[in-house]
C-alpha cells in the first residue's frame, strides 16, 4: 500500500510538470556592432563653396553615422586649404583648383587624389547690367568689357579656387585689373556676394553658392555661363602621414572611399534638385563613372 501511494505521488509531480511551461535559456541580444573609426575626430579642410552651398551639412551626417567618427570642418579658400594640408594641419582636402591640387601632390604633401564632383562658375551681377555683358559666351570678353566700363567688380582676394579661376580669365583677356571699380574683399564666396549685391558689382562665383544665397533674397543675377573655361571640377586629397603622428591617414582613406562610393555619389547628385530643379553639384568620381558605364 505504501509503495503504491508513492508511486502515485511521482506520477502525480511527473503529470504536474508536463503541464508547466517550458524554461528557456537565457539569450544575451547581440551587442552592436562598433564602428570601425568611433569617437576619432576628422579635420577636413575645404572650400567655402561646399560649407556655404549647404553640401557638407547635407552628406556628412551619413558618413558620421557609418563610422562613428566626427567631421571637423575648417573652410577657407582652396589656398589656405592647401596649406593647412601641406603644413600638417589637416587630414584631408575637398577643393577646386586642379592644377594646384596636382602640385600638391607632385611636391609629396599628398599621398592619394580622387576626382568627386564638378559644377561651373557663372559671372553675376545687377540687373541692370552697366557694362552690357548679358548672355556673353565668352568669359574673357564679359571681363573685358567689365574693365573697360570701370563697372564696379568684387574680387574673393583670397587665394580661393574661385580666386585663382577668376585670375586665369584676367589673364587669359590680357588684362591686370587695378583701380577704384575693382574690389578685393578677402572673403568668401557668401560675403562676396552679398557685398556685390550691396555694391550692385559683378563677381565671379560658383553656381552652387550663388544658388542658395538666392533663397535668401540675393539681388543679383546671373550674366555670362556656359563658356568652358567656367568649368569646376572638385577633388580630394589624403595628407601625407608623414607630416606627423597626429595625421589620421586611415580616417582619411576611409572618407574618400566613402565619398567616391556611389551611395555617396548619389547624396550628392541629389543635392538641390528639390530646391532648383537640378543637382547643385554633378557626381564625377571614378567609381559613379563605371557605375554608369564610363570610364
Amino acid at each position: 500500500m505504501k509503495r503504491l501511494l508513492i508511486v502515485t505521488a511521482l506520477l502525480l509531480i511527473a503529470l504536474l510538470a508536463s503541464c508547466a511551461p517550458p524554461v528557456l535559456p537565457t539569450v544575451t541580444p547581440p551587442a552592436a556592432p562598433a564602428t570601425a573609426f568611433a569617437g576619432q575626430e576628422l579635420l577636413l579642410a575645404t572650400t567655402t563653396s561646399t560649407e556655404d552651398s549647404g553640401l557638407l551639412d547635407f552628406i556628412l551626417p551619413d558618413f558620421e553615422a557609418e563610422t562613428g567618427a566626427t567631421v571637423n570642418v575648417v573652410a577657407v579658400g582652396t589656398g589656405q586649404a592647401l596649406q593647412l594640408g601641406e603644413d600638417g594641419n589637416a587630414d584631408v582636402l575637398l577643393v577646386h583648383a586642379r592644377a594646384r591640387e596636382d602640385e600638391f601632390m607632385a611636391a609629396g604633401h599628398g599621398i592619394r587624389r580622387e576626382d568627386v564632383m564638378y559644377n561651373d562658375f557663372v559671372i553675376v551681377g545687377p540687373e541692370s547690367d552697366p557694362a552690357g555683358i548679358k548672355g556673353m559666351n565668352s568669359a574673357t570678353e564679359a571681363l573685358t568689357a567689365i574693365a573697360a566700363a570701370e563697372a564696379p567688380f568684387v574680387s574673393r582676394g583670397d587665394d580661393s579656387g574661385t580666386h585663382t579661376k577668376e585670375k586665369s580669365i584676367w589673364q587669359a583677356a590680357g588684362i591686370e585689373p587695378a583701380g577704384d571699380w575693382y574690389i578685393s574683399a578677402g572673403q568668401g564666396m557668401g560675403a562676396v556676394l552679398n557685398m556685390a549685391a550691396e555694391e550692385q558689382a559683378y563677381t565671379l562665383s560658383d553656381r552652387a553658392t550663388y544658388l542658395a544665397r538666392t533663397l535668401e533674397g540675393l539681388d543679383l543675377v546671373i550674366l555670362v555661363e556656359g563658356d568652358p573655361i567656367l568649368f569646376n571640377p572638385y577633388g580630394v586629397m589624403a595628407v601625407n602621414p608623414d607630416k606627423g603622428e597626429h595625421i589620421k591617414a586611415d580616417l582619411a582613406n576611409a572618407f574618400i572611399d566613402w565619398i567616391i562610393s556611389v551611395p555617396a555619389q548619389e547624396k550628392i547628385g541629389e543635392f538641390g534638385v528639390a530646391e532648383f530643379g537640378s543637382p547643385l553639384f554633378t557626381p564625377d568620381s571614378q567609381p559613379w563613372r563605371e557605375a554608369q558605364g564610363g570610364s
